[in-house]
This record gives structure tokens, C-alpha cells and sequence, in this order.
């Protein structure tokens, strides 16, 4: 037999083995030093949102409730220049279990004389417990000094609009717009109608159907033959009904002159409102006619026995500065310091015509300075219906039946 040489064998097998060894070392240093196919994910930053619209979805606790939502956006415009124009529109959408949100807007306008300005406000708010909104929005426009040399011809037009929509159980909203309607001084206005003819429901739908919705209706004290007819129970009814207040007209008369008529036509007035009960408070206006004639004496001694009555003094005419009664209720003033700021004046000065309440005009009334004016009589002599068109005052609300 050959005899088998061991020692190159076992040499082979060895280098086999230590061959192996490095292999496998190399892959598991590859597998622990590798991509992780499923790594963990990465803490999300919170980055302050500056854009206009910030919306605040639901945070999925592990229960399924839902979690607490805070906005709040302070919008700054400090402007410097002749002419501006400036819009801001701030949208919030939010859900959640409670929700804060804060809106401020301030601009601020320096030596401009042509100003645009417009502020949007969105509020879309579903929440489950509470819910508080606060709007807080300021303008201020200063123009050019007059002595600057430059014209000051101003035109600042300032529309804010806001919108709040909150859904949810245990709501507590709180609205503060800092440049509302009565902020800015300028009041709140009415649209409404008088007329000489019953109200009927026909006549109510005659002027919803062509004119528009009356918050105030004005209506006659009494039948004058040929001219009015006065005012009954079922129209009280039927105007309160719908929610229409009735502005009372006392026309008694042709003759506007003498203290002694002036409050022999009051002392009637009040004897009628009393006896269709009337409640105390509410005005009753004289109507003066442009072809009456008319004094300061007879003014004085209308106002003079509606004053010391339950009814206040108002006056209703064409207060055209041409005009008789114009002149006239100036003297008055003069005569009697309180008796301008307690009169409400129903001016039918001056006559633009007939409108839709849609298309009602900017509210101009012409009357004496630092008179009380109530109401503007804007139309007259509607067709279709017979009706005269009117705004008035919000402080009107307060004498109106």
C-alpha cells in the first residue's frame, strides 16, 4: 500500500477554517454598521406659522380624545406714505377639545391722504368644551398737516370683515373688534318707510316684494280728510307682528306759527297718544309742510309742552338751509339752550328719490347744526306702493314705538 503524507492535509484544513473565520467577521460588521430598514422616526419641530391662514387639526391622543388648540396672530402695518393701501385677511380652522384664539391687527397710517384699507377675519371653530375668540382690529389714519402744503383730500376706506363660526357643546365666545360699526363713531342705520295709508298685509307685501324689509314704519295720529288716514289697533298689531316699529306723526294743522298754537297742537298730540295708549317714551313728530307758513315761537311752544310731557318733542320738515323751518328751529335753539339737543329732527332734506333698501344712499341728512336728527327722508311718492323711503338713526330705536 502507498502510505498517506498527513502534514499537507492538515495544512489545508487549517487555512480552510481561518478563511472561513474572516468571512463570516465581515458580515456581521456590514449588518451592524448598515442601513436600519426601519428607523425610528424623527422628533417633529414646531416652526411659528406667519402665512394667513393657520388651520389646527385634531392631536389623536392614544383614546381617541382630542387635544387644546391656541392661535393667536398679531398683524402690525406701521405706514409712512402719501398713499396706502392695505389688506389683511386672517384665516383660522380649528378643532380640537378647547380653543383660544387671538386675532390683532393694527394699522397704523402717517401723512397719508388716500387710504384703502381692508381687514378680513375668518373664524371656523369645532370644538367639543370650550371655545373663546378674541378680535381686536385698529385703524388709525392720520392725514398731512394742512400746513404741509399739500391738499388733504382724504379718502379712508376702512372695511372690516369678520366672520365667527363656532360648533360645538359649552361654547363661550367673546368678540372684541376694536373698529366696529359704533367704534368708529359712526352710527348704525335703519332702513325704513312712512306712509299716509293703512297697512294692510298687501301693503306689507307690496314692500317686501319691491323694496326691502322695514325695521320702522311711520305712521299718522288721527284721520286728516283727504290727506291720511290715522293709525288703527289691528295696523299696531300687524306692524308689531313683524317686528316693525311705528314712528308717530302728528298733522293736525296748516299753520306752524304762534308759541300758543305750537303747544295747542302738542297738548292735542298728547291726548290722542294717551287715549290709544301709546307707552310713554316714545317721540311724536310735527309735521311742518314746505308750504306752511312757520316761526321760532311756535317751534318753542311745541317743544315746551312735549318736553313736560311723556312724549319727547320731534319735528319732521324739509330742513333745507333755504327754507323757513330751517331758520326757523335755529331761532328756537337760540331762544331755548336745551331745546336743539332734545328735539329729534325727521328731516326730508335732502330728496335723492325713491330706492330699494339694497340700494339705499350714504347717509347725508341735511338739517341745523347741532341739532338731534333722527331720520333722513331720503325718497318720496313710491309707485306701486304708497310709500316715502327713509333711514334713520339707531338712537331713533329708542322713542319709536
Amino acid at each position: 500500500m502507498r502510505k498517506i503524507k498527513i502534514l499537507p492535509v492538515v495544512l489545508s484544513a487549517f487555512c480552510a477554517v481561518l478563511v472561513s473565520f474572516f468571512v463570516f467577521s465581515f458580515i456581521d460588521s456590514n449588518a451592524s454598521g448598515g442601513t436600519n430598514p426601519n428607523p425610528e422616526p424623527d422628533p417633529v419641530t414646531e416652526q411659528e406659522n406667519n402665512s394667513e391662514e393657520n388651520s389646527n387639526g385634531e392631536d389623536s391622543n392614544g383614546d381617541g380624545s382630542s387635544g387644546n388648540t391656541n392661535i393667536s396672530n398679531n398683524v402690525q402695518n406701521n405706514v409712512d406714505a402719501k398713499k396706502a393701501d392695505i389688506k389683511n385677511d386672517v384665516d383660522n380652522n380649528a378643532t380640537g377639545d378647547n380653543a383660544d384664539v387671538s386675532n390683532t391687527i393694527g394699522n397704523n397710517l402717517n401723512n397719508s391722504s388716500d387710504n384703502q384699507i381692508e381687514n378680513n377675519v375668518n373664524n371656523n371653530v369645532e370644538v367639543n368644551v370650550n371655545v373663546n375668540v378674541s378680535n381686536d382690529i385698529t385703524n388709525n389714519a392720520k392725514a398731512p398737516e394742512a400746513n404741509s402744503g399739500e391738499g388733504n383730500d382724504e379718502n379712508n376706506d376702512e372695511g372690516n370683515n369678520e366672520e365667527n363660526q363656532d360648533n360645538g357643546n359649552g361654547n363661550n365666545e367673546e368678540n372684541n373688534n376694536g373698529n366696529n360699526e359704533e367704534g368708529n363713531g359712526e352710527a348704525k342705520l335703519h332702513w325704513g318707510v312712512d306712509s299716509a295709508s293703512l297697512t294692510t298685509e298687501d301693503m306689507l307685501a307690496c314692500v317686501s316684494d319691491n323694496f326691502g324689509s322695514p325695521d320702522i314704519w311711520g305712521r299718522y295720529l288721527g284721520n286728516k280728510e283727504g290727506v291720511s288716514q290715522g293709525l288703527t289697533a289691528d295696523e299696531i298689531e300687524l306692524l308689531h307682528s313683524n317686528e316693525i316699529k311705528i314712528l308717530l306723526i302728528w298733522n293736525h294743522f296748516e299753520d306752524a306759527t304762534g308759541f300758543e298754537n305750537g303747544k295747542a297742537q302738542a297738548e292735542a298730540a298728547i291726548q290722542m297718544a294717551q287715549d290709544m295708549g301709546v307707552p310713554e317714551g316714545v317721540a311724536i313728530f310735527a309735521d311742518i309742510e314746505p308750504d306752511y307758513p312757520v316761526d321760532s315761537e311756535f317751534i318753542r311752544g311745541w317743544y315746551e309742552t312735549m318736553n313736560e310731557s311723556p312724549y319727547p318733542p320731534g319735528i319732521y320738515g324739509v330742513f333745507d338751509s333755504e327754507q323757513e323751518l330751517y331758520v326757523a328751529l335755529e331761532q328756537a335753539g337760540q331762544d331755548n339752550g336745551d331745546l336743539l339737543g332734545n328735539t329729534y329732527i325727521w328731516t326730508a332734506s335732502p330728496n335723492v328719490g325713491i330706492t330699494t333698501e339694497e340700494n339705499a344712499p350714504e347717509y347725508k341728512p341735511e338739517a341745523p347744526e347741532n341739532s338731534l336728527i333722527g331720520g333722513w327722508q331720503y325718497g318720496l311718492d313710491a309707485q306701486g306702493c304708497n310709500i316715502d323711503t327713509n333711514l334713520f338713526h339707531s338712537d331713533l330705536l329708542d322713542v319709536v314705538w
